[in-house]
């Protein structure tokens, strides 16, 4: 949602985004989205600020139903239907998060954007993704970043001989310390083994050729 601005939402990059979904929904694609809140605040960041830290946390689960209304707007402007779910239930905004009526939603072919985490604090929103992939039985996990074209064995961007990895899995990324994913939303995905692909985003046509199967990125795997 942040795009090249340094805070807030880019109204540029938010329809960037809803386009890039609609060319998954228009192939018949069932899509739930799990939206982070980083742009505005991260809760584990704003506990340095004299913020209780677990005030913090919910700070950060309300930035991400900022978000979420921000590219409901942005998919419905591309006659995408779409619904918003929170795991912190304001339903003069948004639906609470039940999970058959998200799954019944994406029988319908409507886009679910979920918000708000898991609805716990100290969880990040990997976590959610994760959660909530194995709720509604997903194929796989899109964790798509802003920047970043997979996993890579350092920062690439400080060190320029870290190299990236074409397939990994679960198991590497935490031995590795490799950062790219919260450990509990690993520790998660790999026992439900639901493989989990990291890639730029900011790439056009990405996420369509992820689930066509074309080499997109890194996978991550259960082994």
């Amino acid at each position: 949602m942040l795009g090249d601005q340094a805070f807030g939402i880019s109204p540029t990059y938010t329809r960037y985004m809803a386009l890039e979904i609609k060319k998954l929904h228009d192939r018949g694609v069932e899509v739930a989205v799990v939206v982070g809140g980083g742009n505005f605040i991260r809760g584990a960041d704003t506990s340095d600020h004299g913020i209780e830290e677990t005030t913090a946390h919910y700070m950060g689960m309300l930035a991400t139903v900022i978000n979420g209304l921000a590219l409901q707007a942005a998919l419905e402007a591309q006659e995408v239907p779409t619904r918003v779910q929170t795991a912190i239930q304001m339903e003069q905004v948004a639906e609470p998060y039940i999970r058959r009526r998200a799954i019944r939603h994406l029988e319908k072919g409507r886009v679910v954007i979920m918000a708000a985490g898991t609805g716990n604090p100290f969880f990040t929103t990997d976590t959610a993704a994760a959660l909530r992939a194995a709720e509604i039985d997903a194929d796989v996990i899109l964790m798509a970043k802003h920047g970043v074209d997979g996993v890579y064995s350092a920062d690439p961007k400080l060190d320029k001989n870290a190299r990236k990895y074409d397939e990994l899995t679960y198991g590497d990324v935490l031995a590795r310390n490799l950062r790219i994913i919260d450990a509990t939303a690993a520790a998660h995905a790999n026992e439900r083994r639901i493989p989990a692909i990291v890639f730029d985003l900011n790439e056009p046509d990405a996420l369509v050729r992820a689930v066509q199967g074309e080499r997109v990125g890194t996978l991550v795997t259960s082994g």
